[in-house]
């Protein structure tokens, strides 16, 4: 990819941003557009990454090591306009964010780099709400058998507590009235008949085993993985930031196993289990997964599938982009064993509001 290539990958990712409420992030990438155009720190920092093969992956690195800066202190001037660090940002600091964002990005070159080569992963919370609403559904088909949680893409394996999570919508409520994450205004115009008979009929689940993977895992138990999480969300989503301090507080508490192997890979090792339906679910992370591999992994889903019975029935729960062309609909999309894939529900994507398909 070229640099000018890059620049409008850079602008696109700006209008997204700007679509979900996220004025800060749209007029920072906007000026680093111009910025690696002109060859400034921007275009220095980004070198030999503009042939990601996603769009937003080189946005998103560069905004993540940045944001990651500013959270740990090291960026006070730009702190002042990151509101997941205290300050405010109004369309009149314009340009004097943009100074100070393109101060830190060439002060902190090696930094930045470094970031550059992480992958972004901000394990949203709020997609949990469509998880969940896929789980429940398969769980009701079943006649509520015990669950196994499989999830590939599990970055720090929040997601994997998701039954511990409480969802409320008017008139619905799912989960431990006590849980440290809620998830609410879950539906737009209240949730659909077949989730509330379904909850109704399951309003506790049997998880007995939470085991995800991640090409490149995070504990987060540790202060750097828990940095990087809160570094990859976007500063002015506030409501987030407060639900993944709520799921980093249960994941103190509810064990799961994240290995490190790719999607496939660790697809091939999973086997149905007698008694218990296993559940594979991921969200928003298919695109960042190779073509190739992503039809091993197709491949693998199958198998799961096909091996899968009455007595060990298999789901697949996915979380993923409309792909439809121009549509920033993201849809929650459940097959049980080899039967027809559904279409449940579609939503922002970030997982909440949702609103039946």
């Amino acid at each position: 990819m070229s640099r000018e290539q890059a620049a409008a990958a850079m602008e696109r990712q700006a209008r997204a941003c700007a679509d979900m409420d996220a004025a800060l992030y749209a007029h920072l990438l906007a000026r680093a557009a111009g910025d690696v155009r002109a060859g400034g720190p921007c275009a220095t920092v980004i070198k030999g990454y503009e042939d990601s093969d996603a769009d937003a992956l080189v946005s998103l690195r560069l905004l993540g090591g940045v944001h990651a800066l500013v959270l740990s202190g090291r960026a006070p001037e730009l702190a002042r306009f990151y509101p997941s660090a205290g300050g405010a940002y109004r369309a009149t600091d314009a340009p004097a964010c943009w100074n100070a964002f393109r101060a830190v990005v060439e002060a902190e070159h090696d930094t930045l780099r470094g970031w550059l080569r992480r992958p972004p992963q901000t394990n949203e919370v709020g997609r949990a709400n469509l998880l969940l609403a896929g789980l429940l559904h398969a769980v009701h088909e079943v006649g509520g058998l015990p669950v196994r949680l499989v999830e590939l893409g599990a970055s720090a394996g929040l997601n994997l507590r998701a039954d511990r999570f409480r969802v409320e919508a008017a008139g619905f409520a799912w989960g431990p009235a006590d849980s440290p994450v809620r998830l609410p205004d879950a539906w737009r115009g209240g949730a659909p008949d077949w989730l509330r008979e379904a909850a109704g009929a399951h309003p506790e689940l049997t998880v007995v085993e939470r085991l995800g993977c991640d090409v490149s895992p995070l504990d987060p138990g540790d202060s750097d993985g828990a940095l990087a999480l809160r570094a990859y969300l976007w500063p002015e989503h506030t409501a987030r930031a407060a639900r993944l301090a709520g799921a980093l507080e249960l994941a103190g508490r509810l064990p799961a196993r994240v290995v490190a192997a790719g999607a496939a890979d660790f697809l091939a090792g999973i086997t149905p289990r007698p008694g218990t339906l296993t559940v594979v679910w991921h969200s928003v992370m298919r695109q960042y997964v190779p073509a190739e591999e992503w039809a091993r992994v197709t491949a693998e889903l199958d198998r799961l599938a096909a091996a899968g019975g009455t007595d060990a029935p298999v789901a697949h729960v996915s979380f993923e982009p409309d792909p439809r062309e121009a549509r920033n609909d993201f849809q929650l999309r459940a097959r049980l064993g080899t039967g027809p894939e559904r279409l449940l529900a579609e939503a922002h994507p970030h997982g909440l509001p949702a609103w039946p398909a």
